[in-house]
């Protein structure tokens, strides 16, 4: 009688429970990907917002608004007195810009939620990038197609990697793009 339960545990039991953990491991992984890569993120923001309208029909360049994109490692997220450059005059009784004034006259910034992130272990320099002629698009998508912007690329160190490994394919219409560094330290600081 104990050698055939030893038989069922070795033949039946261990390779199910083996295949349900590997397969419950799968299946997590791949249905977490989104949420671990951020791709599809488009967090519900505090103030309707349309890249469409400004970066896309107005044709408002994405360093008017996120200004030390080219000076700084951060793009950084506007400043309510950029939004009140123009509408301070412009659409002024429209709900969104109601609430955006609201803001400006408190003195208080608006609570945007942040849709790219890298990890905080790794270092990433917007300006390095954008010095060098890389344009958003390639890393954001086309952002003024957006009405809500969602993350559209990976920023997984072998998304990075892949980019700096075939920077001169990937990017050939940049004069002088080279292949970007692959050393640790890079972004690892």
């Amino acid at each position: 009688m104990k050698k055939s339960l030893l038989d069922y545990t070795l033949k039946v039991r261990i390779p199910l429970v083996a295949f349900v953990a590997i397969g419950s491991f799968v299946g997590t992984y791949y249905l977490s990907r989104a949420e671990r890569d951020g791709v599809g993120y488009a967090p519900e923001q505090p103030i309707l917002f349309s890249h469409r309208l400004h970066a896309g029909t107005m044709r408002i360049d994405c360093k008017y608004c996120h200004t030390s994109v080219t000076s700084s490692p951060q793009a950084t997220i506007p400043p309510v007195g950029t939004c009140m450059n123009c509408h301070t005059v412009a659409r002024k009784n429209r709900p969104a810009i109601i609430q955006l004034t609201k803001f400006y006259e408190e003195g208080k910034a608006v609570p945007w939620k942040r849709v790219h992130r890298v990890p905080d272990y790794a270092y990433f320099n917007h300006s390095a990038h954008v010095n060098k002629g890389i344009d958003c698009v390639h890393c954001h998508g086309a952002v003024e197609n957006m009405e809500v912007v969602a993350q559209v690329s990976s920023f997984t160190m072998g998304a990075c990697l892949d980019c700096h490994r075939t920077a001169p394919e990937r990017l050939a219409a940049i004069p002088g793009i080279k292949r970007g560094p692959e050393n640790c330290n890079a972004c690892h600081r």
